[in-house]
């Protein structure tokens, strides 16, 4: 980038501005050609012209006139054109001067920072490729689920139930220490899926915590974190997204199984753009298209458990999330509520 200064100096490279001649060639031959044409037509007129009529007709006279001065006329037009055609080629000339050394000068540039170009470049790849790795873990862990072992535990509480203090939970000889966590609570688990909202959000971090601490929703938050890195490249952002919302029963519709129109309501997102960047990328980024179906299976998955229990106003709370935004813009593109 050139540097921004209120008066250009000289450019180097280029020619150095002349003085403006206080008269030139131009007018010097304009000058003689005038004299010469004058001397020429006073001798003509005066000379050899037969006397005439002392006063003459007035069309004698304009015919003189004419005959003198339009010749000069035309003379010196023509000397200011040819001075105008010489301006206008030495401005060329210092225009293209300047235009040389401008270039230079970014060439110079761009020399010397390419490798501060190179290192963001590379910065850059290297995201790539850990989100990569990120989404190929998650898809492993999601195909490497292997039958025969005991489901895992609910990720959303039940309602509390008045319980004896002194009963205690018999537990096998083995049991995995996350098996031993209480139930994670409804109102840690909407807030978990809604993601902080800034450094300072103290409660969402807390709360995400504790839901990190859930196998199933911790395997549901990487993936949607993951899916919205994804969609951040490309400059879109679940905060900017104003989808129509549906209503709780829409949502226990789609629980309990049914597609189509009935449940259509749900891909709420109006967002052309957001849609026209998402259904491109889902065609041609095979990586970015394999996030996108993890995380909607993982979401429908949670969901239809969270619903059996869930209350109108906690579905309500659910769908204003981050992460159910990102489920309604991507089921929308990848045709999950048809």
């Amino acid at each position: 980038m050139l540097p921004r200064n209120n008066t250009p100096g000289p450019l180097k490279g280029g020619a150095a501005k002349p003085r403006k001649e206080q008269i030139t060639a131009f007018e010097m031959i304009a000058v003689v050609l005038s004299l010469v044409w004058l001397m020429g037509t006073a001798l003509f007129f005066l000379v050899f012209t037969p006397g005439g009529e002392a006063g003459g007709s007035a069309l004698h006279f304009v015919i003189v006139l004419i005959a003198v001065f339009m010749p000069v006329a035309m003379i010196w037009v023509g000397a200011t054109a040819a001075r105008a055609s010489r301006v206008m080629r030495e401005e060329s000339q210092r225009l293209r001067a300047a235009i040389d050394a401008i270039r230079q000068a970014y060439l110079s540039q761009n020399q010397s920072g390419g490798f501060v170009m190179e290192t963001s470049v590379n910065q850059k790849l290297d995201e790539i490729a850990a989100a990569q790795r990120k989404t190929e873990t998650a898809l492993t862990i999601f195909s490497s689920t292997r039958v025969g072992q005991p489901e895992p535990r609910s990720m959303m509480a039940p309602p509390k139930e008045q319980t004896d203090p002194d009963d205690q939970v018999a537990l096998p000889l083995g049991t995995p220490a996350e098996d031993m966590l209480p139930p994670l609570e409804r109102p840690d688990f909407i807030r978990a899926l809604n993601f902080p909202d800034n450094p300072e959000d103290k409660i969402g971090f807390a709360a995400l915590r504790r839901a990190l601490k859930d196998r199933p929703t911790a395997q549901l938050i990487r993936a949607a974190q993951d899916i919205l890195t994804l969609m951040s490249h490309d400059g879109i952002y679940m905060d900017d997204l104003r989808p129509d919302m549906a209503r709780p029963e829409i949502w226990r519709r789609f629980a309990a199984g049914e597609r189509g129109r009935t449940v259509a309501a749900l891909g709420g997102v109006r967002d052309r753009s957001s849609l026209a960047l998402t259904a491109a990328r889902m065609k041609q980024d095979a990586i970015y298209r394999d996030a996108a179906h993890h995380f909607l299976r993982l979401f429908d998955r949670m969901f239809t458990q969270f619903a059996e229990t869930a209350s109108d106003s906690e579905i309500s709370e659910l769908s204003e999330t981050r992460t159910a935004r990102a489920f309604m813009l991507l089921g929308r593109v990848a045709g999950t509520f048809d």
